[in-house]
């Protein structure tokens, strides 16, 4: 498979429904994928990344945003073994505002965390999941 940065792989993008990352969105996941390498280096574990490009017949279908990030390969919704999600929260917030990773979207839902390369501050949480 082929290597997208040092710990991740493209694959690990695709959309869920098997539909792989359109050409023209590759620049927008690598840009992505440079902001995880900060947090995997800053966290010291791996991160897997449970939801990153989504087509828009599967957004649609699982009742996503109409402009969900997922749909431009600009987000990933992502777990780290050894942390909670709340703590990866916090530690991509600090890491954002020292200037170490790109301010963007930033979710935290109850099993996982959301970040994206949006270019402008967004911060919400999941049903149930409070600041």
């Amino acid at each position: 498979m082929p290597q997208i940065s040092e710990n991740f792989e493209l694959r690990e993008f695709d959309s869920p429904d098997g539909e792989p990352i359109p050409s023209d969105l590759r620049a927008n996941v690598e840009r992505l994928v440079r902001q995880l390498e900060v947090l995997r280096a800053e966290l010291g574990a791996p991160i897997r990344v449970i939801s990153g490009y989504r087509s828009p017949a599967y957004n649609k279908r699982i009742n996503g945003a109409p402009r969900s990030q997922h749909m431009s390969a600009c987000a990933a919704d992502i777990k780290v073994k050894g942390y909670e999600p709340r703590e990866v929260h916090r530690i991509i917030e600090r890491l954002i505002a020292e200037g170490k990773m790109a301010e963007g979207g930033l979710g935290l839902y109850e099993t996982f965390v959301h970040y994206d390369v949006r270019g402008r501050r967004a911060r919400w949480y999941g049903r149930g999941v409070t600041p």
